[in-house]
């Protein structure tokens, strides 16, 4: 108010300054010259002139001859000492209006007064008031004087403002301001409402943004009202009467008011309006109301739709412009506006804490992802820029936000197009959120943090483009994984949305190149592609600095002995290779000779590729990872046709003589084993075929390592690594096939090729080999099979039948020699494999599990076996998969019994996996899932002339199945399903993505892409298996019983059914689906679904293909064969029902179908650690789903558990087969959590709502106190550990829910529901009085794991003692409230003697004080039967907590 009185004083001072330097008249009187004396001798003139005021006419001043105040004292006395007073005020009044009648007059009484020459040493400041100021200021004339005033004010309403730029209203107005004391505020604030309601609107404009200066505090209020109402009749008006509200001092009663009165207006009111009104809205907000009215406010706040419609409605343009700047200046004016709107919510949330805090939960409430706006993440980012107290609490709302898909990157974009001028402000602030987003331990939050350093790169000027490029490489620096990851992925993606400011910035990425050692291959792989797309695109000259420093960084690591070191000199160049040979004749619409690879930069590319060549020859695994690295730069079609003839010349005849000898010409040589020729898929009666020469190739290298190495390199002799055939046989087929177009005709002899290997088949010879003689024999089935897999790879797409029928018989011998492979495993203990993945960090690599580990926990049982085959696909890092997977990857335990005979004294060891192996085989790749569409192949057989000589009918059976949807599987766990949500903080060797490495070179949206296109006959396998189970039951018979082959059968079976189940489920819980430009994807998948069950309609809505997309899969239901197979059918029902718009018309059905599978008798060989974590989640769906979770807990508790309690000891429940004494801690602990979860959801409730409502609570409450009461009950029969554990766990945290939601409740409900809230009150007494039993159970068994919780929980029951007091000292019956002594008791009731001399006291205690007590607070009580049921219902319960903090 000080600051506001000061402004309009200058602005007063400025208007009469320029009054004074302009002619104030061009009339003159012609009576009198210019500049004369006013002569006439009326009372007005005279007495001005006796106290120091001379009158001037024409365009000169008013002269003051004295001090203004010692003016105002002179004239004051000389008119309280004037004889004729008071009747001569009326005189000189008068005198004043016949002299300012004249407006010449009028105008210079209204302008200040001229202080004479003499003065103006003595006078402290050169301004001076008015004549009508100075008379405005004696109290004896102002009321006069206002009244002279407004009646003169209308002559000048219409008048227009002269030359010299003086209005004569807003000059008289401003006279009254700043008054020392208004005599009458009262008449004058009637006056200038009258005013008001007759004067133009410009007029009314300037008297209403008048009002502070001139009004009182007393009149705020008044004029509030007033003012409040005039906005209803004249909305012109709403700028200015909602500027003087905010200036004037009201009540919060009419601020409210006219508060909502605005809201209700805001989203049709003017841009240019806003900021006054926004303004408005933040200064009415108190403590109280904050959360409310911001609440409300955001809601109603459309900015977007305010603001450059041309932004939404050209996205291409914008894009492609240097910056939005070019928009803004079509639409600067709404875009100021905009600006001073969000400059008012600044200085709000700066200097008003309640509003910032306020504004974040406003924000932070909001429960639907839909209800997000821009406005939310631009909000958070300006209170984070202006507030820094607050900048944690933003950090902690944003990181809530993205991990439930709130922020999504389609919102920030819109939020940087919308708000791009407000957000330039914060830019630095922006740099520092996305710093502390990239630390965080959530891989989602770090993608977040990275998308602001990319709209930021993308936005803003080259100032903070280099500061982003700078962070991110600071980040890439960090070490941490997760960090460098994203931080690496974003600078690719910056070169892709503007290359030319990467350039300039490139400078700062090459100094990555120090940091090398701390990366993994993926990381190194994505540095060199970075640097070389800077260093070879369009402008190579200006980029020769980072060439130079990449040629030395790879020559220099190609060098080293350390194969950490050759790994990143052989991933390096054949990276830079693939830059510097890409193939641009597509893509590039410039001339031919630009278009095609030069001689020189061909010859580069050829240079490189011998170095790496001669420096990675001498090394197995740098042979291999070189092979691996160029196959994957081949299969990305990135490599030009010139450079790729070069490569096939040389490729074809290395890997013949490296590997390939002819069938009649058997290597000779000491081998361990005899040489044979197996697996070939032609027979070769003259002995003209060819051989893959492994065997051979195997001892050689033992051999060498046996020391013969040096003797072989000294003689000349190429030395050849069998570890290099798979590699090797990979880049040829892929030359082949980006030579010919697909076509492998020129390499098929490999596919159906013997290879000289041994018997593999161990028999009973197992036992009598040496541990050299086995470990040599698993690594040539390690060989083999990585071969088998890559020619699996190689030729999976040929159309053939013949070439179709060759892969199915190579995928049997794969499924086939995996056997044999386990058998030899379990007798080779300690045993690791030769590599398979070569892109590693380190070489000293061993499987996850070890036989020996495996049979000694073997001993344990069948239940800690399985737990230990639980292992990752990674063989560095051993991370646990997820529980409902890990008993399926043994997909026949029945099976594996069977080898178990046929390895006699061998139980202890045959606990084998090959899936603790998995790194070590060879990754197939994703278009080797494409056999699932085969059925039955018609393979010919040919006889020495080519001739069909006879046919042979080959179809995927069961096993190869299972070996396929298991690798799937897998793979989508590993690529669509996220990973661990928050990442580890110390980096861990390996990762996920060991022996996924060319999956991860996909896009996610390609795999489900592909996977999308097998659905088709992934739905084929899984109706055939459906009706397999269906003729199973039909049948009636019994699998245990049947023969070994049946029940391999059946459980290969049913392994296929959950992993095809996984698949689906796998696939459409996939994050992607919810981004735009995989919709149609979506479509094409449940379309595909839809259609099993009803074809023929077209054109069908995503929801219609939803809902029978459930349906179909719900009617597999009745096939399930396992608890595992009935989870994940819930899963998959569960995710399809997410993906609807209405998930709630699916939610009955899952809940049913939950129920059924919970009432289902599985096989006893379910009953496992694995069935149980299974059975918690299931149960948990289905209480999550039931339509009344209170009701299902009553069922099973009061029900299935009762049933349970009376059968015998190893039965279980006949209405819930799953509930069993062993599963019954698991049911326990899921219904206690739910009940929990349930009552902490219900509303507390207020005073105002409906007596109905407040019945519905009661009854609610009263169903889960006694749902709360049977669980509790419960523990007197089963008291294990973990059945205690639960019941405290949960049982304070319902203590906890009961005080918050209910107490509130019953406060207000005493009075008119008395009995309702007494019987509720005495069974949760009992309840409570249980809890205390337990904790004493706990404390005299002295268990740490039980007491731990007895502390908390007895604080809990405590506050409740207190809260139960206050209740009824609410409702006037303070006297039924007594204490008690409660003895300590164990579960079974019996007493837990401390100290034996109290025990008579204690007894006498517990015994006599309950009716006396109870009849005194009757008879004293204010309402006598409130008082006599309150402390029957109460007493006991409050004596529980008196007994325990005595204790």
């Amino acid at each position: 108010m000080v600051s506001k009185r000061r402004l309009s004083k200058s602005e007063d001072r400025e208007d009469t300054t320029k009054a004074r330097e302009k002619q104030l008249s061009k009339k003159t009187k012609k009576s009198q010259a210019p500049g004369e004396v006013e002569d006439n001798d009326n009372v007005f003139v005279r007495l001005l002139k006796i106290s120091g005021i001379f009158l001037k006419t024409g365009e000169s001043q008013n002269q003051l001859a004295v001090d203004q105040i010692v003016f105002q004292k002179k004239l004051f006395q000389t008119l309280r000492k004037h004889p004729s007073y008071p009747k001569i005020i009326e005189e000189f009044v008068n005198g004043l209006e016949s002299y300012i009648e004249d407006q010449d007059n009028f105008r210079n009484c209204l302008l200040s007064c001229e202080r004479l020459q003499e003065e103006d040493a003595s006078l402290g400041t050169s301004y001076s008031k008015s004549l009508i100021k100075l008379l405005l200021g004696i109290d004896i004339l102002q009321p006069a004087i206002i009244k002279t005033l407004f009646e003169k004010l209308p002559e000048f309403f219409f008048e227009n403002v002269n030359g010299d730029g003086i209005s004569m209203p807003r000059l008289i107005i401003s006279q009254l301001k700043w008054l020392d004391e208004i005599v009458d505020s009262k008449d004058l604030t009637t006056r200038i409402m009258q005013l008001i309601s007759i004067a133009p609107v410009d007029l009314q404009h300037d008297i209403i943004t008048s009002l502070p200066e001139i009004l009182g505090d007393p009149q705020h209020a008044e004029v509030g009202k007033e003012l409040s109402d005039l906005l209803v009749e004249k909305t012109l008006l709403t700028v200015p009467i909602l500027d003087v509200l905010s200036s004037l001092r009201l009540g919060p009663e009419l601020l409210c008011k006219v508060r909502q009165m605005v809201m209700s207006k805001l989203s049709s009111v003017r841009l240019d309006d806003l900021p006054v009104i926004i303004k408005f809205i933040l200064h009415s907000i108190t403590a109280a109301n904050a959360l409310e009215v911001i609440s409300e406010l955001r809601d109603k706040l459309d900015v977007q739709h305010c603001i450059l419609p041309s932004l939404f409605l050209a996205p291409q343009i914008k894009l492609n412009s240097k910056g939005p700047g070019s928009f803004l200046s079509q639409e600067s004016s709404g875009q100021n506006c905009v600006v001073l709107l969000f400059d008012v919510i600044k200085s709000a949330v700066r200097y008003e804490k309640t509003i910032s805090e306020a504004w974040i939960k406003a924000i932070d409430n909001i429960a639907s992802v839909s209800a997000h706006k821009t406005l939310d993440l631009a909000m958070l980012i300006i209170i984070y820029s202006t507030n820094t107290q607050t900048k944690k609490h933003i950090e902690r709302v944003l990181r809530n936000k993205i991990r439930l898909g709130c922020f999504q990157e389609d919102l920030l974009q819109s939020t940087f197009y919308i708000h791009y001028v407000v957000l330039k402000d914060a830019c630095p602030s922006i740099l520092s959120l996305a710093q502390s987003l990239f630390h965080s331990q959530d891989q989602s939050v770090i993608s977040f943090g990275s998308l602001l350093y990319k709209y930021v790169f993308k936005f803003f000027d080259t100032y903070y483009q280099q500061e982003v490029v700078a962070a991110l490489v600071t980040h890439i620096c960090s070490g941490r994984d997760a960090e460098v990851d994203t931080a690496l992925d974003s600078l690719l993606e910056l070169i892709a949305v503007n290359p030319s400011a990467m350039r300039l910035n490139a400078v700062f990425v090459k100094g990555i190149l120090d940091y090398l050692d701390s990366m993994s291959p993926e990381q190194i792989r994505k540095l060199f592609y970075l640097l070389s797309t800077l260093a070879f695109g369009k402008q190579q000259e200006a980029s020769s600095h980072i060439q130079d420093d990449m040629y030395l960084v790879i020559r220099k690591q190609l060098s080293s002995t350390v194969f950490k070191y050759k790994l990143i000199g052989i991933i390096g160049a054949v990276t830079m290779v693939g830059i510097m040979a890409a193939d641009r004749s597509e893509s590039s619409q410039v001339t031919q000779g630009r278009a095609a690879l030069s001689s020189e930069r061909c010859a580069q590319v050829t240079s490189l590729l011998q170095l790496v060549h001669s420096c990675s020859e001498q090394s197995p695994q740098a042979s291999a990872l070189y092979y691996d690295e160029f196959a994957n730069l081949i299969q990305g079609g990135k490599l030009a046709p010139k450079a790729l003839e070069w490569v096939g010349q040389t490729i074809f005849d290395d890997f013949q003589d490296a590997f390939v000898v002819d069938f009649c010409a058997a290597p000779e040589g000491d081998f361990p084993f005899p040489l044979k020729a197996l697996y070939g898929l032609e027979e070769y009666s003259d002995g003209d075929g060819i051989v893959i020469n492994l065997l051979p190739l195997l001892f050689s290298q033992d051999l060498a390592k046996d020391g013969a190495q040096k003797t072989s390199q000294e003689s000349g002799q190429k030395f050849v690594s069998p570890m290099c055939l798979a590699p090797y046989f990979r880049l040829l087929r892929l030359c082949v096939e980006r030579q010919h177009n697909g076509n492998l005709e020129e390499i098929d002899g490999l596919l159906d090729c013997p290879i000289f290997l041994t018997d593999l088949e161990p028999g009973v010879r197992l036992e009598s080999l040496s541990a050299e003689e086995r470990s040599f024999m698993c690594s040539l089935l390690f060989l083999t099979l990585n071969w088998f897999r890559e020619v699996v790879s190689a030729f999976c797409q040929q159309t053939s039948p013949e070439m179709k029928g060759k892969v199915l018989t190579r995928l049997k011998h794969i499924v086939e020699l995996q056997e044999v492979l386990e058998k030899y495993l379990a007798v080779t203990p300690n045993y690791v494999p030769p590599l398979a993945n070569f892109d590693l960090e380190t070489l000293d690599v061993t499987p996850c599990g070890t036989p020996a580990v495996s049979a000694q926990l073997r001993k344990k049982g069948k239940k800690g076996g399985k737990k230990q085959q639980k292992v990752d696909d990674s063989k560095i890092s051993c991370d646990t998969l997820p529980k409902e997977d890990n008993s399926e990857y043994d997909p026949a335990p029945s099976d594996k019994s069977q080898l178990d005979k046929e390895s006699s004294g061998m139980e202890g060891k045959m606990s084998v996996s090959l899936q603790n192996y998995h790194t070590f085989f060879r990754e197939l790749d994703i278009e080797v899932f494409s056999i699932l569409h085969c059925g039955l192949v018609t393979k010919s057989i040919l006889d020495t002339e080519l001739h069909t000589e006879a046919t042979e009918v080959v179809q995927l059976g069961p096993p190869e199945l299972l070996f396929l949807l298991e690798d799937l599987s897998q793979k989508l766990e590993n690529m669509l399903v996220p990973a661990a949500k928050r990442v580890p903080f110390f980096k861990t060797k390996g990762s996920r993505k060991i022996g996924f490495s060319r999956l991860h070179q996909r896009a996610a949206q390609e795999i489900a892409h592909c996977v999308v296109q097998l659905l088709t006959p992934m739905c084929n396998h899984l109706e055939n298996i459906h009706n397999y189970f269906q003729c199973l039951a039909t049948e009636n018979c019994s699998v245990a019983d049947g023969p070994a082959l049946k029940v391999r059968e059946y459980h290969i079976m049913s392994s296929c059914y959950q992993r095809l189940l996984q698949i689906f489920h796998g696939l459409f819980a996939w994050s992607g689906f919810s981004e735009l430009e995989n919709h149609r994807l979506l479509y094409l998948a449940v379309e595909i679904l839809a259609n099993r069950l009803k074809q023929g309609e077209r054109d069908q809505s995503v929801e219609e293909l939803l809902s029978q997309s459930f349906s179909y899969f719900q009617n597999f239901h009745q096939s399930i064969p396992s608890f595992q197979c009935a989870l994940y059918l819930i899963r998959l029902l569960m995710v399809l029902a997410e993906k609807s718009r209405a998930p709630s018309q699916n939610k009955e059905k899952i809940a049913s179908l939950a129920k059924q599978f919970l009432c289902r008798a599985w096989p006893p060989a379910e009953k496992s650690s694995v069935f149980n974590d299974q059975l918690h989640a299931l149960l948990c769906i289905y209480l999550e789903h039931v339509d009344s979770t209170l009701k299902a807990i009553e069922e099973i508790a009061g029900v299935g558990v009762p049933e349970l309690i009376s059968s015998p000891k190893d039965a279980s429940s006949s209405t819930f087969p799953t509930l069993t004494r062993h599963t019954f801690v698991i049911f326990f602990r899921v219904m206690m959590a739910e009940l929990e979860k349930t009552v902490k959801g219900i509303e507390a409730g207020t005073a105002a709502d409906s007596q109905q409502v407040h019945e519905e609570k009661l009854v609610y409450w009263n169903m889960a106190v006694r749902d709360f009461s049977i669980l509790l009950n419960l523990v007197k029969v089963f008291d294990s550990h973990a059945v205690l554990h639960a019941c405290l766990k949960y049982g304070r945290l319902f203590v906890e829910a009961f005080l918050k939601q209910c107490m509130p409740l019953l406060d207000f409900s005493f009075k008119k529901h008395r009995e309702d809230v007494l019987s509720l009150l005495e069974a949760f007494q009992l309840n409570t009085r249980l809890l205390h039993h337990v904790c004493g159970h706990s404390k005299i068994h002295q268990d740490t794991g039980l007491t731990s919780h007895v502390p908390l929980l007895k604080k809990s029951l405590e506050l409740l003692v207190c809260r139960v007091k206050a209740m009824l000292v609410l409702n006037n019956c303070r006297e039924a409230f007594w204490l008690g002594n409660l003895k300590n008791r164990d579960l079974q009731g019996e007493e837990i003697l401390s100290q034996n001399s109290q025990e008579s006291a204690a007894d006498e205690s517990e015994a006599d004080e309950s009716p006396q007590v109870s009849q005194s607070g009757a008879a004293e009580g204010g309402d006598e039967d409130e008082g006599d049921e309150a402390s029957d219902g109460e007493k006991q319960r409050e004596s529980n907590e008196s007994d325990d903090s005595s204790e």
